[in-house]
């Protein structure tokens, strides 16, 4: 087990506050101390492959919600819970519900930009620094930033899979075939949840239609890892391979709670990689880590030089 070496807390509370003009679904965090950033400085510093893992924590500042965030996720808002894979799979009925709030949530959802800690990862991409960089976000909010060298571990949103034969299509285009199968369909939206839809009642959904595929009549589906289900085996062998050719691990914006993820924090003490963390609030690795830093990821990433 490797030693923590540091723990450098750069937030103290703070009340929610509106953030670059959008809806505040960042934990209270008070604006970084400089000093402590130097430890973070040296060990991107040292990196020459460095393999960087984000989490919902990178598109908060973004103005997407994530799901366990202390007050403002969404665990601790509402007593909703995300679409599990087996409840989408087995029945129409939740698909038609499922369909109908992404549908209203669709337009904002999809308008949402990247933030400083996007930008600032892209730019270590073009400086030569970063080797592979893989997200837990289904937002693609990296690609929207220019991201190339990126494995998107659970999907992306913005893509739609028919599960019967397969064929992927652009969530975009869905929208279009929803909003002609349904022209005089309205409903009041509540809350944004984290995967892009909204809060509706089950009576609202009632008449809602729900398109098939047009090639084979199947179920689409987006093309994320719901609840329940898992990552393909050959994502995770690439992903186990990047990581394999780094020498160090950088984890942004990421609670590491689900294990997806979490393995890759595994096989990298065991391959004794060094591994530093920027995360508000702790995580399940934080033993695993040399530094672990709590402060906004924007703000923190945009200090730090690729050197």
């Amino acid at each position: 087990m490797r030693l923590l070496l540091r723990t450098l807390p750069l937030c103290t509370p703070s009340g929610n506050r509106t953030f670059s003009g959008v809806l505040n679904f960042v934990p209270p965090c008070s604006t970084t101390n400089v000093q402590y950033v130097e430890e973070l400085q040296e060990f991107v510093s040292r990196a020459s492959r460095l393999f960087i893992l984000t989490g919902a924590g990178l598109s908060t500042e973004s103005g997407i919600p994530d799901y366990r965030s202390e007050k403002v996720g969404l665990y601790a808002r509402t007593s909703r819970r995300p679409m599990e894979h087996m409840e989408f799979i087995r029945s129409a009925k939740s698909r038609q519900r499922y369909w109908a709030r992404n549908f209203v949530g669709w337009p904002q959802f999809s308008s949402h930009q990247p933030n400083a800690a996007h930008r600032a990862l892209q730019q270590w991409e073009q400086r030569g620094k970063l080797h592979w960089l893989v997200t837990q976000n289904v937002d693609a909010l990296h690609s929207k930033a220019g991201q190339k060298s990126l494995t998107e571990l659970h999907g992306c949103s913005h893509r739609v899979i028919c599960l019967g034969c397969g064929d992927i299509s652009a969530r975009e285009y869905l929208q279009r075939r929803f909003e002609t199968l349904n022209p005089d369909w309205t409903a009041h939206a509540g809350a944004v949840a984290p995967d892009g839809d909204v809060f509706l009642e089950d009576e609202q959904v009632l008449h809602f239609r729900v398109p098939s595929c047009e090639h084979c009549g199947g179920v689409l589906k987006p093309e994320v890892t719901f609840f329940g289900d898992t990552v393909s085996k050959t994502t995770v062998q690439f992903v186990h391979e990047r990581l394999a050719e780094s020498d160090a691990v950088l984890v942004v914006g990421s609670s590491l709670q689900v294990y997806s993820g979490y393995r890759f924090l595994l096989a990298a003490n065991d391959r004794k990689i060094p591994v530093a963390i920027i995360n508000i609030g702790s995580t399940r690795a934080d033993h695993l880590a040399q530094i672990k830093v709590s402060g906004r990821c924007g703000e923190l990433l945009s200090l730090i030089k690729p050197l």
